[in-house]
């Protein structure tokens, strides 16, 4: 499901109180090197332990995600909480659903 398709994503730390909006080709390896890179003051996903997925989108062009990228990054939080709770109501983090796809 998740081969060449291009994904738009959002995740947190542990304490949901900080998002990370990036994009990707491939979901899976993309929240591994989050996680590996947790910690890490040179990235600001892994300055904050941002690796947890709360919220993604799909794209068959690059061109579409990466647009799509910029309109999240300029987005207040409010209005990225709401997008991310009409989608996941209770922000459980979705790493293990990636995962098992």
């Amino acid at each position: 499901m998740f081969n060449n398709n291009y994904f738009v994503y959002i995740t947190t730390n542990h304490t949901r109180s900080t998002f990370y909006i990036g994009v990707t080709n491939d979901l899976r390896t993309r929240l591994r090197q989050h996680f590996e890179n947790s910690g890490n003051k040179a990235s600001f996903a892994g300055r904050y332990y941002c690796y947890n997925l709360l919220y993604y989108e799909r794209f068959d062009s690059p061109t579409h995600a990466i647009e799509r990228e910029k309109q999240l990054k300029n987005w207040s939080r409010s209005k990225k909480e709401a997008l991310i709770k009409k989608w996941n109501p209770l922000l459980k983090f979705l790493n293990d659903i990636i995962e098992e796809e």
